[in-house]
């Protein structure tokens, strides 16, 4: 699903500036461009009935309790109550409901569209041809255990690099888990493939892994053919000593990692994750919207986007199976939906009650609507594979890779199966880095733009403010991500984000 704004004004508005923005001809409902007062005169004559926030819907027409309500041309829930034409529509009269998806596998597949202008990047090319848009040294706990020691020992380097331009740092990466069970039970098996995911990741030169030594769940091998080094506590004479070979270590790979250059390289080397947080009732409408033009530019490239988050695309699956390379590939997608239904289930917990607090505050009111906003970041390509958790990923094009929509675990699994740039969307704020990986972050409102300026990369707003399309929009996203992979830093690595965002997915049992 891509946004189409069919008009953002209409006639008899009372403001020589569009209040409202209709996204297409056949929806029930206006999307508020600004706060709107009660009584304020909108498109074609209609009369708001309700103060009515920015980003929030406007009933375009009366419905009735129990009738459909339809956003995108697509439906969104029903009516819990009488509606009058121009009333505000949320939370207390718009409820999900039980519908039939048409999966339709394959149905909207296309030729993927071959760039007449082959694109390159300035890349860092390792020796075994992995291709990287950073290089830092990493230093990662293999269990909670050793969390401290990885942490002093990245500590120490702590704006002691200048010698070094070409390193952009030593990365403690640090989390709570690592020991309490050893079998393969799906959460253990997660943890295992972000450390391998990580420790093989090309922006990190070098790693250093550290263990305890006497964690339940063997980590041998989680650096496998990676270029690094493993430390264990007991065996390394405590903490203390740990930390000093640690440095050691990470002092003896200086010299290494700094002795790199940047080169050419074909765009189609890119993997790009994309994640959303912070939505609000304009992310589908202008920056996810923007950002799925992007992303058909680097499927045209021969790049790989990787779209996640399986919560935020539930309700709206049948978009992406219809445009399924095969029947197989739309199969596992929806397999996996089932599956997180059943978990959810047995958790007493509803997938459909999704949407936070502060989705809700921008506007979304069902999981519905926000899915149909947040697929929309992956363009109109056609979906090429299916990934589990942290899987490395493969293949090019577009592809899924089924993750909680909790931002900083879902990233962690796109980061561990080798993306090398993110593109971040938010409608309500979102502070988030993800080293070693650099994250643009893009606003889909111009007022947030302002109002957070040293998290914002890239402003969207400027499709709701009426001074660029969508696709001059998604161009500009096209020219940030190649500039930004060619070392272009970010808000988000300015600002040093990126040490505690590294959070595998617990769903495991814990003995």
């Amino acid at each position: 699903m891509t946004a189409v704004i069919t008009s953002t004004s209409g006639e008899n508005e009372s403001e020589s500036k569009a209040s409202t923005l209709l996204l297409n001809a056949a929806d029930d409902v206006l999307i508020a461009l600004r706060p709107i007062a009660r009584g304020e005169v909108l498109r074609d004559g209609l009369i708001a009935q309700d103060d009515i926030p920015a980003g929030h819907k406007v009933a375009r027409r009366p419905l009735a309790s129990g009738e459909e309500i339809r956003r995108y041309n697509s439906l969104i829930g029903a009516a819990s109550a009488d509606i009058a034409a121009g009333a505000h529509i949320h939370v207390q009269n718009l409820e999900m409901l039980d519908f039939a998806r048409d999966y339709s596998f394959c149905a909207d597949v296309r030729p993927t569209p071959t760039a007449g202008e082959k694109r390159t990047f300035q890349g860092i090319i390792r020796e075994d041809g992995r291709i990287a848009t950073r290089n830092y040294i990493g230093v990662i706990s293999s269990v909670n255990c050793s969390a401290t020691v990885a942490r002093m020992v990245a500590d120490h380097f702590r704006g002691r690099l200048d010698a070094y331009p070409n390193i952009d740092g030593v990365v403690p990466l640090t989390h709570k888990r690592g020991c309490g069970l050893d079998t393969k039970v799906e959460g253990v098996e997660a943890l295992r493939r972000c450390l391998a995911g990580y420790a093989a990741h090309p922006n990190f030169a070098e790693v250093i892994i550290i263990g305890l030594g006497c964690e339940v769940g063997d980590l041998t091998g989680v650096l496998g053919g990676a270029q690094g080094t493993a430390l264990v506590i007991q065996q390394s004479g405590g903490s203390a000593a740990t930390v000093r070979t640690g440095i050691e270590r990470v002092e003896a790979a200086l010299e290494r990692a700094n002795n790199v250059r940047r080169v050419p390289v074909p765009v189609s080397e890119l993997k790009v994750a994309l994640q959303c947080g912070g939505s609000d009732g304009y992310s589908g409408v202008s920056v996810n919207a923007a950002l799925g033009v992007a992303v058909d530019l680097l499927v045209a490239q021969g790049a790989t986007a990787i779209l996640s988050e399986t919560t935020e695309c539930y309700g709206a699956e049948h978009v992406l199976t219809r445009r399924a390379i095969s029947k197989e590939v739309g199969e596992k997608l929806v397999d996996r939906v089932k599956w997180w239904e059943e978990f959810a289930s047995r958790n007493g917990m509803e997938i459909n009650n999704n949407p936070s607090p502060g989705n809700k505050a921008g506007g979304l009111t069902t999981i519905i609507e926000k899915s149909l906003g947040s697929i929309a970041k992956g363009g109109t390509s056609n979906l090429m594979a299916v990934y589990d958790y942290a899987e490395l990923v493969t293949e090019h094009g577009l592809v899924f890779m089924d993750a909680p929509a909790f931002d900083p675990v879902g990233a962690t699994a796109q980061v561990a199966g080798g993306a090398n740039v993110m593109c971040f969307t938010t409608g309500r704020g979102s502070a988030f880095g993800c080293k070693p990986t650099p994250s643009l972050k893009l606003a889909s409102n111009s007022e947030l733009f302002r109002r957070m300026p040293d998290d914002m990369d890239i402003n969207c707003g400027t499709i709701l403010d009426g001074d660029e399309t969508v696709e001059a929009a998604g161009a500009r996203i096209f020219e940030d991500i190649i500039q930004t992979a060619s070392g272009k830093r970010t808000c988000s690595e300015r600002l040093g984000y990126g040490d505690e965002e590294f959070a595998p997915w617990d769903m495991g049992v814990m003995l």
